[in-house]
């Protein structure tokens, strides 16, 4: 069944009854012979005749009530309605920090054979971050790198090969040699003042103290909490370093904490894995769905069917019109030519 736009144009429908019944009938301005004797018109027209007039006024009468009813269905804006389409749109935008500094070059890390020759920090990080973008599909993420200074990657995408791209194309000290931690979280946080996401998670992956921020991690963790925004963060590195290659592991669970997220420690492959499962269970991937229905307008059947009986009409006149002339056409030829006795007589 179709809908309707406009329904209330179907109030106008007794307009015509109304103007029938209510204004004045149509007098046409002009001479008229009236006769006393019109009755008698229809007999010598005979019986039918006067009925064949009646059909054809009943008939005009039916079409102009239809032409009536489908202008309305017309004007009332009709349509149906198609199948529900539904779309799922990512309900969450997850940021990706990574720390480039110098340190991510040291090679100690036990990769996938914990018996085997430490690997770099950078490649393990790559090839686990790799693997939890490729797991996140259906989430809008984007990647920051930092170092010296903190620099966005990857805006905000839903394409994970793209950002698993870019993250493999990156380089230690490309962002420069320190640990810019507060300054990067502070990047996250003006990327994300942009996202109407519900849930928005920032995943920070350092490996050292914060040796060159403007904002301390602290206050920036702050700002976070008070902004809506999560952060985990992963700690990678030694347990037995010293110095500014030590990990602050009291101000990351700090900044974790603060923000309602967790702080993992990673001294090598298989727990930095641990950590990003983990992660996957606490941030699992979340869908907006909308749906709607496409509306189909259908009212150029009643805008059809208006046009036809107008055009139908108007070929019957001019049909009709054809006929009466031809006819007009026969009877004075037939009155005006002599006949052959005439002919004979005046020979």
């Amino acid at each position: 069944m179709p809908a309707f736009d406009w329904p209330w144009v179907f109030l106008l429908l007794p307009a015509p009854y109304l103007a029938y019944r209510f204004l004045p009938a149509y007098e046409p301005r002009g001479h008229a012979l009236r006769v006393p004797f019109f009755e008698r018109f229809g007999e010598l027209l005979g019986e039918h005749e006067v009925h064949r007039s009646r059909n054809r006024s009943r008939v005009r009468l039916a079409a102009l009530l239809i032409v009536w009813c489908a202008t309305l269905l017309a004007l009332a804006r009709p349509y149906r309605q198609g199948a529900p389409i539904e779309r799922e749109t990512s309900a969450r935008d997850l940021l990706l920090a990574v720390d480039l500094s110098g340190s991510m070059a040291q090679a100690d890390l036990a990769g996938a054979d914990p018996a085997g020759k430490p690997e770099i920090r950078l490649d393990i990080v790559k090839r686990v971050v790799g693997d939890f973008v490729e797991r996140r599909r259906g989430d809008r993420i984007g990647l920051i790198v930092f170092g010296t200074g903190a620099f966005v990657q990857t805006p905000f995408t839903r394409d994970t090969n793209v950002v698993n791209q870019l993250l493999q194309q990156t380089e230690v000290g490309m962002a420069g040699p320190k640990t810019a931690l507060g300054d990067a979280v502070g990047l996250a946080l003006n990327v994300l003042e942009r996202s109407s996401a519900k849930s928005r998670v920032v995943i920070v992956l350092t490996d050292g103290n914060d040796t060159g921020s403007n904002v301390p991690p602290v206050q920036a963790a702050r700002i976070s909490a008070a902004r809506g925004v999560t952060l985990h963060i992963i700690g990678v590195g030694d347990p037995r370093a010293a110095g500014e290659e030590a990990l602050n592991t009291a101000v990351l669970s700090r900044m974790a904490t603060l923000t309602g997220g967790r702080f993992f420690r990673a001294n090598d492959r298989g727990s930095m894995e641990d950590a990003y499962r983990t992660l996957d269970a606490l941030e699992p991937i979340a869908h907006r769905t909308t749906a709607y229905q496409p509306k189909k307008a259908v009212l150029y059947e009643p805008l059809s069917v208006v046009i036809g009986l107008l055009g139908l009409a108007a070929l019957v006149g001019a049909l009709t019109n054809l006929w009466r002339a031809w006819s007009s056409a026969r009877v004075r030829l037939a009155t005006t030519e002599p006949s052959s006795l005439e002919r004979a007589t005046h020979g």
